[in-house]
């Protein structure tokens, strides 16, 4: 592919399965840049069952609003990865800085870098003005002490999921768990239900720390086993043999409704909270009326950043908020990369039939859990 036909994948936001190419909007031969503005080539990406949450939930959480396609029947899905700027007409941004952060499913991105500073920028970009802040923070590679070359797949892959456990492992410590003995993780092979089984571990011992039971298909029951986070792994079929009776939190990253509803009724006014995280089951999403137990709740990772960022007495205040994620990320990575077992092998793949291949896989729920898919279009 030329820089002259560079192009965007994108879904039908109605038919997750029906894909097209189109021509990248922000390319050179599509846009000159404005003053203020920089252009970015996308180098790789991550995808992941974190990515089909994003379709799943793409109208709900306004992830379609990031990448516009100009057909309201079609989305580009985001992803995390790196880039480098190619091209800047932007005070403090500079050709061949490389960069992190969150893009399109194409080969360019177009920014308007905002507040610039030694750590990184904001894309200003009106129509994402009014989105998640936490998506629009663009990181300088050269700047962020915890980058390693070395290890990008292993950052793209899992730093923004990660982010995510770090944070539901916060909410429900900040509420006590609910007075819960027990949290239930569904899709536990998932990068972000394993982040948090993996946080929710740190505190074995602890007074009032619960155990932690994942919940899996058979064909994964192996591998989150092997993980050591867990206390417990199930597969889904064994769920009625559980005590109904034990006080238990369910994180729900699966986004099943049939297995919402069985583990609502199995543990009825026992399930002390119902959290929605994920929907890695995209094609069995749906409502949660008229369940027992309390009413599934929606855990949006931005939200408890904010409240975490803000100042003390309130929260941490956002240095200290970075401190406690750098450091348990770096506990994370020593298991994720281990040399002998590592718990994520990168797989890489580039073209437009390779995305394809891979987005369709992860719908499919044909990829080994323990592989991470690094891409390039």
């Amino acid at each position: 592919m030329t820089e002259d036909d560079a192009q965007r994948f994108e879904v039908m936001r109605s038919d997750l399965r029906r894909t097209r190419l189109a021509g990248d909007p922000d390319a050179p031969a599509a846009r000159a840049l404005a003053e203020g503005e920089a252009r970015l080539r996308i180098d790789r990406f991550a995808l992941t069952s974190n990515n089909v949450t994003y379709a799943a939930f793409g109208d709900a959480m306004r992830y379609w609003d990031f990448f516009p396609t100009g057909d309201p029947a079609w989305g580009c899905i985001p992803v995390w990865g790196f880039a480098d700027v190619v091209e800047s007409r932007a005070e403090g941004v500079s050709s061949g800085e490389r960069l992190y952060g969150y893009w399109p499913m194409g080969r360019y991105l177009v920014v308007q870098p905002a507040r610039a500073g030694q750590q990184g920028f904001v894309d200003a970009t009106a129509h994402r003005a009014g989105l998640a802040a936490v998506y629009n923070r663009i990181e300088r590679c050269a700047a962020d002490p915890a980058y390693d070359a070395a290890q990008e797949a292993q950052q793209a892959l899992l730093r923004p999921l990660f982010i995510t456990s770090f944070l539901i492992d916060d909410f429900l410590d900040e509420a006590g768990f609910f007075g819960a003995a027990q949290v239930l993780l569904s899709s536990a092979s998932s990068k972000t239900a394993f982040g948090t089984a993996f946080c929710l571990a740190l505190r074995r011992g602890r007074a009032g720390a619960p155990r932690v039971v994942g919940l899996t298909s058979a064909g994964n029951l192996g591998f989150c086993r092997s993980l050591g986070c867990y206390d417990e792994v199930l597969t889904y079929d064994a769920l009625g043999g559980m005590d109904r009776t034990a006080p238990s939190v369910y994180v729900d990253f699966a986004g099943n409704a049939t297995l919402r509803r069985a583990v609502h009724e199995h543990f009825g006014d026992a399930l002390r909270h119902s959290a929605s995280v994920g929907g890695t089951h995209w094609d069995a999403l749906g409502g949660a009326r008229d369940l027992p137990g309390p009413r599934p709740t929606l855990f949006f990772a931005p939200a408890q950043i904010a409240r975490r960022s803000a100042p003390p007495p309130e929260g941490w205040g956002a240095g200290e908020l970075q401190r406690r994620i750098a450091a348990a990320w770096a506990a994370f990575m020593k298991p994720v990369s281990d040399p002998q077992s590592p718990w994520i092998r990168v797989r890489s793949g580039r073209g437009a039939a390779a995305v394809r291949q891979a987005y369709m896989a992860l719908l499919d729920g044909q990829v080994d859990a323990r592989d991470g898919l690094m891409l390039s279009m």
